[in-house]
């Protein structure tokens, strides 16, 4: 029985961006969903566990920046990816110091994206399997029994 595919939301105001990671992603065999709001992305992050968060910085009703600090209250390991016009260094700071573990600039190429998404999944993976070996708190607060 094989383990159902890394699920992934993907929040953008442009449906173009959307389309493109959808896209893009679903044919790498990602569970990909996307949404236009931070209302929505709020509404499935509490509902939902994903693999991994792509953002973009600015948003019609809200910022990614203040979505991904309200998410790190809680959750600490679920990654986070910025994808943002925002191209100064100090809007890479800003997010990385809210918690995120990458920040891309649009336009961005499709391999770059594949290539990031690909090493924060496997990152992720890597320290999820750590962590339920040495039989520490996960993001739920819940105790993960050692391995073995």
């Amino acid at each position: 029985m094989s383990s159902p595919p890394p699920s992934i939301l993907v929040l953008d105001d442009h449906q173009d961006t959307l389309d493109l990671f959808v896209m893009v992603l679903s044919q790498r065999g990602y569970e990909v969903l996307a949404v236009s709001s931070v209302k929505q992305a709020l509404k499935l992050t509490n509902e939902k566990r994903f693999d991994l968060l792509v953002f973009d910085s600015r948003l019609s009703d809200g910022s990614g920046i203040d979505l991904c600090k309200h998410i790190r209250e809680t959750d600490q390991l679920t990654p986070i990816l910025f994808c943002s016009g925002l191209a100064y260094e100090k809007n890479k700071q800003e997010a990385l110091n809210a918690g995120a573990q990458a920040y891309l600039v649009k336009p961005v190429s499709i391999s770059l994206i594949c290539e990031t998404v690909a090493s924060l999944l496997a990152t992720s993976e890597r320290q999820a399997a750590s962590l339920l070996k040495g039989g520490q708190r996960r993001d739920s607060g819940e105790l993960a029994a050692p391995a073995g």
